[in-house]
């Protein structure tokens, strides 16, 4: 059976709100968070004239470390065991791709937020949550998006 729950992070608060969810499961389970992050290619006819792959790359992973950082932090003081994965490329395509590795690569869950800045599709569910939701090798929690609230307290 596969183990681990992966958690697909863009740094937004809908995204934090989902790996709490998924802190919250990890430590129910005693499993391991992987956080992933999914970076664009940035392969342009233009930036291939002005930057080389190297330096695409080392901006894919500054990037990465960036978007990731709040969410280590919150790792580290949760005290569940996580990894960070940055790939590159269509997030849909990658978090699915990641989901489907067999033995202890893959994934017993995936657990993301709802984005729903798709206007076609609705407020409820993102187009990226939306693919993963239909494609999925393995159950997908979805946390929906909630309005901040100034009064409400700090969750852990």
């Amino acid at each position: 059976m596969k183990k681990n729950i992966l958690a697909p992070f863009d740094g937004s608060t809908n995204a934090i709100d989902a790996l709490r969810e998924a802190i919250f499961l990890a430590k129910a389970l005693n499993e391991k968070v992987i956080l992933l992050n999914v970076q664009p290619t940035f392969h342009t006819v233009h930036t291939k004239i002005f930057f080389g792959e190297q330096d695409i790359h080392e901006y894919q992973i500054q990037l990465c470390r960036e978007t990731a950082a709040p969410a280590v932090q919150i790792l580290k003081e949760s005290g569940v065991a996580f990894d960070v994965r940055l790939k590159i490329g269509i997030p849909k395509d990658i978090i699915l791709q990641e989901a489907a590795k067999e033995g202890e690569e893959g994934v017993r869950l995936i657990v993301m937020g709802s984005r729903g800045l798709n206007p076609i599709i609705g407020a409820f569910l993102g187009t990226t949550s939306y693919g993963v939701l239909q494609e999925a090798p393995c159950p997908v929690m979805i946390v929906p998006y909630r309005e901040p609230d100034d009064n409400a307290p700090e969750l852990p």
